[in-house]
């Protein structure tokens, strides 16, 4: 009998495809997945070449790709999260792990969570609480839920990096969400703040102000950083913002910095650009251009 460890991945995007790269060669398992994207003739190829690159098996459905698997990492749009789950529970082998990384609203992990436990299945929840890059599989994440303790040795096992968080199903993601109006915010702001002051010719002239302020930050260096990254991941960034706002709700609050996150995540996003040069100016003013009214070009 093979002790290759079995894994499925639904959803095979940068996060996904970071840790299969870490795990590499250094684990003995076997890895399928699937993606919404090979629906779609526009974007299949590329995934099978991806799939490919990474040794990845391709299945065709969510059943395909989680079958005879001891463990599925959910690594799709927040929008997706509670789909994938429903799809996953329809298939998933009794007593399998399924790792819900996506990022939700508790509530929305508990939707997902019946579902999966209703199947059989072991329902963690995973917040992923860095960019993962550069640390890939070893990026660290925080668990919980009635699993997370068998959890935390398979995830130990498979060279990951989890710590354990006491409480049910949605304490993890709660830290993640809160931590997100932060996170992502600052990324709104930013954007406003930098395109504004390009506009009226003193963006150099306040990000060096808010380096005397806040010293050490790197204003100009973190202005380019998340410029990309909103340019790139907007639309998904707001998907999460989304669930951002349902959390801060379900707390009894009003959500006001969220939608606002979510407005320009989503206005950036859907703009598609290239990044092209790293530095901010040249990304804010593709920015401004692809902004502009056609009568303004």
């Amino acid at each position: 009998m093979s002790n290759r460890r079995q894994i499925a991945l639904i959803g095979f995007g940068e996060a996904a495809t970071a840790f299969v790269k870490g795990w590499g060669q250094r684990l003995n398992a076997n890895f399928s997945a699937y993606d919404i994207k090979t629906e779609t003739e526009a974007s299949k190829a590329r995934m099978l070449v991806n799939y490919a690159e990474h040794s990845v098996t391709a299945g065709w459905s969510n059943a395909e790709a989680v079958e005879g698997k001891e463990a599925v990492f959910s690594f799709v749009t927040a929008d997706q999260s509670l789909k994938a789950a429903v799809a996953t529970g329809n298939a998933i082998e009794k007593d399998a792990f399924f790792f819900d990384c996506n990022s939700c609203s508790p509530g929305t992990k508990k939707q997902a969570a019946a579902f999966i436990e209703a199947a059989g299945g072991r329902y963690v929840d995973v917040a992923v609480m860095a960019p993962v890059y550069p640390a890939l599989n070893k990026t660290p994440v925080s668990i919980c839920g009635p699993h997370a303790t068998e959890a935390f040795e398979l995830m130990t096992a498979l060279d990951m990096n989890p710590t354990l968080v006491e409480g049910g199903v949605g304490v993890a993601s709660s830290t993640k969400m809160v931590r997100s109006i932060m996170m992502k915010g600052l990324e709104a702001l930013m954007m406003e703040c930098v395109l504004a002051g390009r506009k009226a010719g003193v963006d150099r002239a306040v990000l060096e102000s808010l380096e005397k302020t806040y010293p050490g930050f790197g204003w100009q260096e973190k202005a380019a950083y998340m410029a990309e990254r909103v340019m790139v991941h907007g639309k998904r960034r707001a998907a999460e913002m989304r669930e951002v706002t349902k959390t801060v709700e379900e707390l009894g609050l009003v959500s006001r910095m969220a939608p606002a996150t979510v407005d320009w995540q989503q206005a950036i996003g859907d703009l598609e650009l290239d990044p092209a040069e790293d530095d901010y100016p040249s990304r804010a003013d593709r920015i401004l251009q692809a902004l502009q009214p056609d009568k303004e070009r």
